[in-house]
């Protein structure tokens, strides 16, 4: 596979008439491309905003979406010491309080439903996550710092059906938690992690996604895997970020692991990466109404090994807290 071009100047997603924009095709270290033209075209449009926050004592997802016919959102907590967790999530037909900027870190994001609120707002220096549901409350900070980059790619599989997403690892999560009243501090090693979402999808797809953030050998690294998703369509979601500065892997990775035997280590490798990951606990989940069916296997554990960055420098990495996952949807 060749090398995606590099986007450099900002791009609408899409033409006047809202399908694709051959000239969007590519990836970029910041999110420059415009997906407000996504609005035209009803049927297959899905955005969202999904943070996903690891700290050395609880893990915690937030997930603000509209998918056209639904707006479907959820937050849920997990302590990692006594595997307790706190969940609410709502499925709102037809999609009703949800509010999504038109393009990347363009305006603030809410959502709500029954005993859910949830809140996404740039603030100086990083953004800032609030949420409230039934004996969780957090009020949270990622740290966006000076220079920090992050992976933009846009993926076309036709005229009509295409995805723009912003994945933006290690960002430094600082801010507070409240379990059943307890509250909690979030601790230095906290990290949060971006999945902005926005295009017109086909209605049955899986996918591959990995990531990973900390602090190892002395320098902040972040890493971003995916996979199946983007096979056939020249573009690919792969990449690490070392102390702020992206290098892109271009190319398709090989994905090693199985989900009878989730504890066993999950192994991503190819275009100069060699990575393990080794997962303590597996959040699954399964929806299915016919025309409308979701399973999700997101595995948290701790990443490790080196990868290759192109320009003579090999970086070896270990403890770097994330995830990796499986997701079939047809939606």
């Amino acid at each position: 596979m060749p090398d995606q071009r590099e986007l450099t100047e900002p791009v609408s997603l899409t033409l006047p008439g809202g399908r694709f924009n051959p000239g969007a095709a590519g990836w970029a270290r910041q999110p420059i491309v415009d997906t407000t033209g996504i609005g035209r075209g009803r049927g297959r449009n899905k955005r969202w905003e999904y943070w996903g926050v690891v700290t050395p004592a609880h893990l915690i997802g937030l997930t603000i979406s509209h998918i056209d016919y639904a707006a479907v959102h959820e937050l849920w907590v997990l302590d990692r010491a006594t595997e307790q967790t706190w969940s609410q999530s709502a499925t709102v037909i037809p999609a009703r309080g949800v509010q999504l900027p038109a393009v990347c870190e363009g305006g603030p994001s809410r959502g709500s439903a029954k005993d859910l609120a949830l809140a996404i707002d740039e603030v100086d220096g990083g953004t800032r996550l609030r949420a409230i549901a039934p004996g969780v409350r957090l009020d949270l900070r990622a740290a966006r710092p000076a220079g920090h980059e992050r992976l933009a790619v846009v993926v076309p599989w036709s005229s009509t059906r295409f995805q723009y997403t912003v994945k933006d690892v290690a960002r430094p999560a600082s801010g507070r938690l409240w379990l059943d009243g307890v509250e909690h501090r979030l601790p230095e090693g906290s990290w949060a992690v971006l999945d902005h979402g926005r295009g017109r999808w086909p209605h049955d797809i899986e996918w591959n996604w990995g990531a990973g953030s900390g602090v190892s050998g002395g320098r902040v690294i972040g890493l971003q895997v995916g996979g199946k998703w983007t096979e056939g369509t020249g573009s690919t979601e792969n990449a690490v970020l070392v102390d702020g500065r992206l290098h892109k892997l271009h190319g398709e990775l090989d994905w090693d692991y199985d989900l009878t035997d989730w504890r066993r280590p999950w192994r991503v490798s190819g275009r100069g990466l060699a990575a393990e990951f080794v997962p303590f606990y597996n959040k699954r989940s399964h929806t299915d109404f016919l025309v409308l069916s979701s399973r999700t296997d997101q595995c948290f554990g701790h990443w490790s090994g080196q990868v290759d960055l192109g320009d003579g420098e090999r970086v070896v990495f270990s403890g770097l807290a994330g995830w990796a996952e499986e997701v079939h949807n047809r939606w």
